[in-house]
């Protein structure tokens, strides 16, 4: 038996077809940085052939490892997607969203400060990133849809 979403993560109304769990299957937490810089926010476009969320821009970030807080993982994403090391993160995530049926837990921190330039040093994974305003945000295929509410208050307060 399989459970899964019939929601797509989407703001443009593109069908994205979320993974699919088996029931009993763990729940994938999962950590994601929004870099901002000058009014914008750096986003990565998921290469089409990612198993989870292909083709979508989503925020740097992953799993937790095993052992890992949120913060190392954060910290440790980072460094491996992006080349950068985090000076300044936010206390506590800006977001939690729950997706149970996905078996997903992400939490969206804000990083404000780091050492470096933001490369993209995955290039399997994430096949370009840049910088985005909230004008441009509304336009992208999001790789979920609470990324647009949350990043737009971001970028404009």
């Amino acid at each position: 038996m399989r459970a899964s979403r019939k929601s797509a993560w989407s703001v443009t109304g593109a069908i994205i077809p979320p993974p699919t769990f088996r029931l009993g299957d763990p729940v994938h937490h999962v950590v994601t940085g929004a870099l901002v810089q000058g009014g914008q926010v750096l986003m990565a476009h998921r290469s089409p052939s990612r198993r989870w969320y292909p083709d979508v821009w989503d925020l740097p970030g992953s799993h937790v490892d095993r052992g890992e807080t949120e913060r190392e993982a954060l910290h440790r994403e980072l460094h491996e997607e992006l080349g950068i090391g985090a000076t300044e993160i936010v206390p506590e995530p800006i977001a939690r969203i729950s997706e149970r049926a996905a078996g997903l837990e992400l939490s969206l921190w804000v990083v404000r400060g780091w050492i470096g330039t933001p490369t993209n040093t995955q290039p399997h994974e994430h096949d370009v990133t840049k910088w985005v305003g909230p004008d441009e945000l509304p336009r992208l295929h999001l790789a979920h849809a609470d990324y647009l509410r949350y990043l737009t208050a971001l970028l404009t307060h």
